[in-house]
């Protein structure tokens, strides 16, 4: 039966007491994770958030009769003498050089046995797992990581405040945007037919707290987002989110680099050294094939379409001439990989838009094989060997297509083979702006240019000109912070003068009355004096996932969603009463396939 605590109070976490201790009486409280019974003596691994710590109960009895009922995730107090361990050190423990000689144990709670052990690393299936989330959180690694979430809040709150930022919090009922097909609604009870939007980020808010005078802003926001879920992806995520005035890009990028330096040696004891690698957008597409580069590693793209441009290999060629590319990787040292293996990595090129793969596999003893040899003169493979500075032992692949799909393919490639020659350490942090984004892509399907950010990010100054005879042309003072080839954080400086607004607009094709009935609160307020401004955000939820060296950001979070957006432990979302319905007018219309 339980026990209470009265009289009892917590003298220290388990985790806090070492050798110093020796001699001391002490109360700790939490739960069992093992019982021995090794019949004169019986030991207690006691676990908190703090860690773990032996309790021995011996020549009492009374007592032992009642540790020996104990069994795993009891809660319990013990009250007793820090000692020297009597038996060996154990290494693996902060505690382990102690132990405490029970004097006193009480047993708060008493508990089922749990549907799966609580230990670290567990290799009990994650969809259990997170239907009994409350007691998964009680392993040392979870606990871990939420312990380091919270240090990266705190720190982060402490350096920005330090930094003349203000912490202001901006609605999480606002309006639906108009690209907003992926909002979450929320049903006004009071305005019936009308629906709130959650908000994908605090964009709006912020750039009108710059209007509004704050100067510097700065939130630990939580943002929402309707869209399919990955490892890194959840429908509610948190943004560390700032906004500066009378600021251009290095005075942004200065602030987060020295922000990120503090957060890292603080928490991780890792130096990152200032300044953080600049590079542009256009160089890291060419050089890595992705505008988020894992820099940790070469295996750069090399482009052969000069090389290649005359050859007879019809899928070169046809790239050539429809003004695509043909790029290739060397993967040193693989060129005995067995064709099998190269196989699935057509089939995985395939998936990224690849029509197939050209490959050259050269032998240690200079032995040539590839797929396309028999449509090449001799000089020509030659040359295209040299100019991937192919080796004897190594790899040689190429993707041939429209620049878009080879920097999809190859960039991604890239990283399937950095894994599997395990190229990638974790414990390596490698920082990198990317910045001078194109400020528009075109949308093939709606056939017009959307914005690459949003639209209200500022072009070049020198591209200003391109905006009406070639936008694809015009860069943005935009910049993504990357750690690792993830992309961390991203921002902009943001156009405050009304013409270059409307010229935007104008690009995305808006009318001067959509402009306005979308974003007319914000258009409104720029006609009453507006700062120059930019910002940046990160995603706490992946900053977090990469410092623990997880692979997935449901580790980092305290009660992830799944997959498809549900909660297994609450079985959220779930269905409302008719009561409910007909208060907001609201009524549910089955398809026939639900049927």
């Amino acid at each position: 039966m339980a026990e209470s605590m009265r009289g009892l109070k917590r003298s220290h976490r388990c985790g806090e007491l070492n050798k110093s201790n020796v001699g001391e009486k002490v109360t700790v409280m939490g739960w069992v994770q093992k019982n021995r019974n090794k019949g004169g003596i019986i030991f207690l691994d006691l676990r908190d958030r703090s860690g773990i710590l032996q309790i021995i109960f011996e020549d009492n009895e009374q007592l032992m009769e009642k540790a020996a009922k104990l069994r795993s995730e009891f809660v319990v107090a013990v009250v007793g003498q820090v000692e020297a361990r009597s038996g060996a050190v154990n290494e693996n423990l902060a505690t382990g050089e102690i132990e405490i000689r029970a004097e006193e144990l009480r047993i708060l709670s008493e508990a089922e046995t749990p549907p799966f052990q609580v230990e670290e690393n567990s290799k009990t299936k994650e969809e259990l797992r997170l239907k009994y989330r409350y007691l998964d959180l009680r392993r040392p690694d979870l606990q871990k990581n939420l312990m380091m979430r919270s240090q990266v809040a705190t720190l982060t709150r402490q350096f920005l405040t330090e930094e003349g930022f203000m912490e202001i919090e901006t609605p999480i009922l606002g309006k639906s945007t108009p690209e907003g097909a992926r909002d979450y609604l929320v049903p006004s009870r009071v305005h019936p037919g009308s629906f709130y939007g959650l908000p994908q980020s605090p964009q709006l808010f912020k750039q009108l707290l710059m209007c509004s005078g704050c100067d510097r802003y700065f939130q630990i926001a939580k943002c929402f987002r309707d869209e399919d879920l990955r490892a890194d992806r959840q429908p509610e995520f948190t943004q560390i989110d700032m906004e500066l005035s009378f600021v251009d890009v290095d005075d942004v990028i200065d602030v987060n680099e020295r922000l990120l330096a503090k957060v890292f040696k603080e928490v991780l004891n890792v130096e990152v050294p200032l300044p953080i690698q600049r590079m542009t957008w256009q160089e890291a597409m060419d050089r890595f094939g992705s505008d988020k580069p894992d820099i940790r590693f070469g295996m750069e793209l090399t482009d052969v379409t000069e090389v290649v441009k005359n050859c007879d290999f019809a899928v070169f060629k046809g790239a050539v001439e429809n003004g695509g590319s043909v790029r290739g990787i060397n993967a040193k040292g693989q060129g005995a990989m067995p064709r099998k293996k190269i196989d699935k990595l057509v089939d995985f090129a395939k998936d990224y838009g690849a029509k197939g793969l050209a490959y050259i596999a050269i032998g240690e003893d200079g032995n040539v094989k590839s797929s396309f040899a028999k449509f090449m003169k001799e000089d020509e493979m030659t040359n295209l060997i040299q100019a991937m500075g192919g080796e004897n032992g190594d790899l040689l692949l190429f993707a041939a297509d429209k620049n878009k799909v080879v920097w999809d393919v190859l960039g991604a490639l890239r990283l399937e083979l950095a894994k599997q020659m395990e190229l990638l350490d974790k414990s390596e942090y490698k920082f990198l702006w990317i910045t001078e984004f194109p400020l528009l892509e075109w949308n093939e399907e709606e056939n017009r240019y959307t914005a690459m950010h949003h639209p209200f990010t500022m072009p070049m100054e020198e591209d200003l000109q391109y905006l009406d005879t070639d936008p694809g042309r015009v860069r943005a003072k935009a910049y993504d912070i990357v750690l690792n080839g993830n992309e961390i954080g991203g921002g902009s400086v943001r156009i405050f003068q009304n013409d270059i607004q409307e010229k935007m607009f104008e690009c995305l094709g808006f009318t001067k009355e959509q402009a306005q009935s979308r974003f007319g609160f914000l258009l409104d307020a720029f006609k009453y004096g507006v700062p120059p401004h930019a910002g940046l955000a990160y995603g706490l939820d992946r900053l977090v996932m990469l410092m623990a060296k997880e692979d997935s950001i449901r580790d980092v979070i305290a009660f992830p969603k799944i997959k498809d957006a549900s909660c297994l432990m609450t079985e959220a979302p779930g269905e409302v009463d008719e009561k409910q319905l007909e208060e907001l007018g609201l009524a549910i219309r089955r398809t026939e396939e639900q049927e």
